[in-house]
C-alpha cells in the first residue's frame, strides 16, 4: 500500500543546477537551483524566482550558464544555494571557484565544474519565474569522459532529495536504455 503525502514538490532524481551569470557590472555570480532539466529539444527550463539577482542577471544579458554540480564540489555548490548574489557580490571567489569567459554566450563558465550548458536566454515568464534557454554547447573535462563521451560515473553529479534535504550522488548503471526491454517483447 502506498502512503498520500499531498501535494509536495517531490521528484527523483532532481539535480543539483549551478546557474553563472555576468552582472551589469560584468561581475560573474553563481546561484543553486534545483528545480529544472530539460525543457525541449536543445532547450533547458529552469523554475527561479524574480528575486534573485540570476533572474535579474539573465534577463539583462539574455545568456547563462548551467554546470552539473558534482559529488567532488557539495560545499561550494551547496553554498551557491544558501548565500544571496543580492548580499554576497563575490559568491564565486568565495567559495574558492574561478571562471572563464564562455566562448558561445555572454556568461561565465565555472573551471572547477566538469560538465556545462551554455545557454542563450529564449523565454522568460511575466514574473521571471520561468526561464527556458536555448542549449548553445555543452562541453567536459577530459577528466570525466570514456571513450569521447561523457561519463557520469566519472562525473558523479549530484541529485537533491527534496525530502531529507541531503545530496545524493547519481548511482551505478542498473540497464542499458533502449534495449534491456526488448526481452519482454521478444525483439532481442
Amino acid at each position: 500500500m502506498k502512503k498520500d503525502f499531498g501535494k509536495q514538490t517531490y521528484m527523483y532524481p532532481m539535480p543539483v543546477l549551478i546557474i553563472a551569470t555576468y552582472d551589469e557590472e560584468g561581475r560573474p555570480d553563481a546561484m543553486n537551483a534545483a528545480w529544472g532539466g530539460i525543457h525541449d529539444t536543445n532547450q533547458i527550463g529552469i523554475c527561479l524566482d524574480k528575486s534573485h539577482k540570476t533572474t535579474r542577471n539573465i534577463a539583462a544579458r539574455k545568456a547563462f550558464t548551467v554546470s552539473m554540480a558534482d559529488a567532488a564540489h557539495v560545499k561550494e555548490c551547496d553554498y551557491f544555494g544558501i548565500v544571496s548574489g543580492n548580499k554576497e557580490s563575490d559568491k564565486i571567489g568565495k567559495a574558492g571557484m574561478t571562471v572563464s569567459k564562455s566562448r558561445f554566450v555572454d556568461a561565465p563558465v565555472i573551471n572547477e565544474l566538469p560538465m556545462v550548458l551554455e545557454c542563450e536566454l529564449a523565454s522568460m515568464g511575466d514574473d521571471g519565474d520561468y526561464i527556458v534557454g536555448n542549449i548553445v554547447n555543452v562541453s567536459a573535462d577530459e577528466s570525466v569522459l570514456t571513450d569521447g563521451k561523457i561519463d557520469a560515473s566519472k562525473l558523479r553529479p549530484i541529485c537533491y532529495d527534496p525530502v531529507s534535504h541531503n545530496y545524493n550522488v547519481l548511482g551505478d548503471a542498473v540497464g542499458k536504455a533502449f534495449s534491456d526491454g526488448k526481452s519482454l517483447d521478444g525483439a532481442e
